[in-house]
């Protein structure tokens, strides 16, 4: 055999026909990561002791909702059935519309994918938006149809899907069950025999794309390369072409998906790098690594900058764990890229962070991490969109949060994002969907059939999506609708801010910006929802809507009631009428002067809008 052994992994391969760097698209829980356990597996990149389920999935969080949340990278050792030996570098990614960015950046470093379709369910919304991305950055792709061993598994008619709705040609589909192990040895025969080498020239100066970065607390920050030409050596001075930063390499090496030092990488070749780095944020990821002394001479393209689409605000619950938040944040950042945050404070809620997402699924994982790994108590405030406001003086700015919007003279209209959105459902709850569309304003764009489900487009505003449109989608087709989307552009509307007020003081915390015709139901909605949600005070606690200075919906908390004619028994019923009046008095006082405490779970469950 030509080139030298693959093992130990100190060596480096020289023959790049000898190296496949491939992804694993998918829709949500159709068996990537499985999948990935098994192919590590059965290629004996750990052995049976150290093997668990969803090995790549190392986060807490993953592990405990089943989903993929960063994309993970593995090096694996295969002895074909030609004799020869290959490495194959794989990129496990998520399937979550959140996580887009994630598939974007690990497609662009792999020249193949494994495109995974679930034999019983077909193809869903996610693994359309998956494989056109797979498509656009000229993928070769290998279709799979996993779970073939189920009951209601049917590999036929998915295979007439795939090439119905991708266009792909689906006669050699590799048919397997990733849980059981069943034709796992046939991908990776197709992996070798079906997707391309890399391509890249060993003597050419570094050239090497930057595709993840994260923060270990020993290392600093660790940084995953893809090494499209040159080498990259321990103790080479390197430079970051975007970022304009020099470092020397402390350690260059290659995960199994252990961690492994290695001498060098080559061309074609996925490994990490770290070089004392301390912040995250030098690490742009797309950026170019190239050599201090010999740079190349052109960056590469790098990636679409993710831009956050879901803004809210994250206060502690008390007030003296603000510094600590403020660690926390900084920590996550760290970790996750995608996730943006400026300080803000709130009349309510005291000091506190607006933070941008990539959608909601993101703003719960990140809340969720903050609360876990930090201990902290969070306050969330409404999820708004990026609204872009035109002021009469010509001036355009971007409105992140409703409870900054000047006064209306000096607006002259409003913008806010629309998204196309693409859903996948069985036709018997299509009637649901499609009502469920009109009521957010949603304009219908096309709708047609593969087999018995219908795939509707539609066009839609983003904040109408934003707070609970997919909870919604989920519960008219018990859970069997897939949705996705993506962003197209910015129209006017006729957009208004609706401020709620409790005991007549404004809650930031609650305004919204909504559409005219929207307001009055949901004023009216919110106020109802709040009226069951606070707990009763000893003073009435009138609840409002307005628009500017018009109230468009009220409902009143009554008073508690304490008993102060309990001591008198019998005779003169002017004592009594007199502890009353003072009773009476006292409360007017009270209102005037009293505080409403709104419990944190009033915030989350009177801005969950139920169409039922």
């Amino acid at each position: 055999m030509d080139g030298p052994a693959l093992w130990p992994y100190g060596e480096r391969m020289t023959d790049l026909s000898r190296i496949r760097n491939f992804s694993i698209v998918a829709h949500i829980d159709h068996g990537k990561s499985t999948l990935a356990d098994r192919l590590i597996q059965t290629t004996g990149g750990l052995t049976d002791r150290e093997m668990q389920e969803q090995v790549l999935d190392n986060m807490e969080l993953e592990r405990e909702r089943g989903i993929t949340i960063k994309a993970q990278t593995v090096r694996l050792n295969y002895t074909a059935k030609d004799g020869n030996e290959y490495i194959l570098n794989l990129i496990d990614t998520p399937g979550h519309v959140d996580f887009a960015y994630e598939v974007n950046r690990s497609l662009a470093a792999v020249e193949g994918s494994l495109l995974v379709v679930d034999a019983s369910q077909g193809v869903e919304a996610q693994t359309l938006a998956n494989v056109y991305q797979a498509i656009e950055v000229d993928h070769e792709i290998v279709p799979v149809l996993n779970k073939i061993d189920l009951p209601a598994a049917e590999p036929d008619r998915v295979k007439e899907q795939i090439e119905e709705v991708i266009g792909l040609d689906a006669t050699d589909a590799v048919e397997i069950s990733a849980k059981t192990g069943l034709g796992v040895p046939d991908v990776l025969e197709a992996i070798v025999n079906r997707l391309p080498s890399p391509k890249g020239d060993p003597d050419a100066p570094l050239k090497a794309m930057l595709v993840d970065s994260w923060y270990d607390l020993y290392l600093g920050v660790v940084v995953l390369v893809r090494i499209i030409d040159g080498k990259m050596k321990k103790n080479q001075k390197i430079r970051m072409m975007k970022a304009k930063a020099t470092y020397q390499l402390d350690q260059v090496g290659v995960f199994t998906p252990k961690k492994v030092e290695v001498d060098e990488l080559g061309p074609g070749e996925i490994g990490y790098f770290t070089a004392s780095i301390k912040e995250v944020a030098d690490t742009a990821v797309g950026d170019t690594i190239t050599d201090d002394k010999k740079p190349a001479a052109q960056a590469l393209p790098g990636f679409k900058p993710n831009q956050p689409v879901v803004f809210c605000g994250l206060f502690p619950v008390d007030s003296n764990d603000f510094e600590d938040l403020r660690d926390a944040i900084a920590k996550l950042r760290l970790n996750d890229a995608s996730f943006e945050y400026e300080m803000e404070t709130s009349a309510a809620l005291g000091f506190g962070f607006r933070c941008g997402f990539l959608g909601l699924l993101h703003l719960e994982i990140v809340r969720e991490r903050l609360e876990r790994e930090f201990n902290i108590d969070l306050i969330t405030t409404a999820p708004s969109v990026v609204y872009h406001m035109y002021k009469t003086d010509g001036e355009m700015e971007e409105l992140h949060n409703p409870a900054d919007m000047p006064d209306p003279v000096h607006i002259d209209h409003l913008e806010e994002p629309w998204i196309k959105a693409t859903i996948l459902v069985p036709d018997d709850y299509l009637g649901g969907v499609l009502k469920l569309c009109e009521d957010r304003r949603g304009i219908q764009k096309d709708l047609t059939y593969a087999g018995s489900r219908a795939m509707v487009v539609y066009e839609l505003p983003l904040n109408e999506v934003v707070f609970d449109f997919y909870d919604r989608l989920k519960s008219i087709t018990k859970g069997y609708a897939s949705f996705d989307y993506q962003i197209i552009e910015y129209r006017g509307g006729e957009l208004v801010r609706m401020q709620i007020l409790v005991n007549e003081e404004p809650v930031d915390a609650l305004a919204v910006v909504v559409h005219r015709s929207k307001a009055e139901a949901r004023g009216r909605a919110m106020c109802e929802k709040l009226k069951d949600l606070i707990p009763r005070h000893l003073f009435k606690i009138p609840i409002q809507a307005a628009l500017g200075g018009r109230v468009i919906a009220r409902e009143t908390i009554g008073a508690m009631r304490k008993d102060v004619t309990a001591k008198c028994y019998g005779g003169d019923a002017t004592r009594k009428r007199k502890l009353l009046e003072k009773q009476k008095a006292g409360k007017k006082k009270m209102r005037q002067f009293g505080r409403v405490e709104i419990p944190q779970e009033a915030f989350i469950k009177a801005l969950k809008m139920d169409d039922a």
